[in-house]
Order: C-alpha cells, then sequence, then structure tokens
C-alpha cells in the first residue's frame, strides 16, 4: 500500500527529529501532554497538501486541532526550524549527488545584490499616481 504524501515515515523522522525544538515541560503544574511534533507536522503537511482549511482540519486523523497545528506552525518558523530542515535535506541531496548545482537559480528577492553600493537607494513608488486624462470632448 502506498504512504500518504503528509505522513511521515519512520526513516525520515529518525532524520528530521533533532531539527525540532524540544520544550521540556514544567515539574509543577505540567498541563495538558503536548501533542508530539511529527504528529503536528503531519498535520501541517496535510493541511498544505490538500489546501483545506486549519479550522478544517479532520479530528478522525489524530492529528489534534487544526490552531494546534497552526500554532505549532508559526513557533518553529519563528524558531527557524524550516531554515534548518531546508539545510539538512540540501545537504544529504548533495552528498548523494542528487542536486544538478548547474541548473541553480538565484533569485534577487532573497539575495541582496548590492554591487558595491556604499549607501541605501530608496525603493521607487509602485502606487497609482495622476496621470494625463486619456479621453477627450
Amino acid at each position: 500500500m502506498r504512504a500518504k504524501p503528509w505522513e511521515v515515515s519512520d526513516r525520515a523522522w529518525s532524520r528530521i527529529e533533532p531539527v525540532f525544538p524540544k520544550k521540556p515541560r514544567r515539574f509543577r503544574y505540567p498541563g495538558r501532554k503536548p501533542l508530539a511534533d511529527r504528529l503536528v507536522l503531519q498535520a501541517i503537511l496535510f493541511v498544505l497538501h490538500t489546501g483545506i482549511g486549519w479550522e478544517h482540519l479532520p479530528q478522525e486523523l489524530g492529528f489534534g486541532c487544526g490552531m494546534t497545528a497552526w500554532r505549532r506552525l508559526r513557533d518553529w518558523q519563528q524558531a527557524g526550524v524550516w531554515a534548518r530542515l531546508h539545510e539538512l535535506l540540501l545537504a544529504e541531496l548533495h552528498a548523494a549527488g542528487e542536486i544538478d548545482w548547474s541548473r541553480a537559480v538565484a533569485d534577487s528577492s532573497h539575495l541582496q545584490a548590492k554591487k558595491g553600493a556604499r549607501r541605501r537607494v530608496p525603493a521607487r513608488l509602485t502606487a497609482a499616481g495622476a496621470a494625463a486624462s486619456t479621453t477627450c470632448s
């Protein structure tokens, strides 16, 4: 039987688990036990794969509440988990010779290309401006 695209295999999880931050529980008032990171990751992948809203995440899947997944997604983004995960997977693919770097593209919207500029140049406005009327009477 073929695995679903949002399921994280044991092998994949063993490789990426160290990237996710560990949050120790309080001793005195531990509260409710948090949902396992692997389940939350699968919930996030399910929402991204299917395109459903966070609030519509089916409880039958066992992934917990959609808002829990959304909050964890936000927290992981702020903690830099996605960047580290991207670097880890790129390094593994590179080590396995699975990346063709001759086809790589540097996107200038993410990389600064200053060309030796010493001061910042203000960006030109892209908002609508007043223009001459094109209608005649």
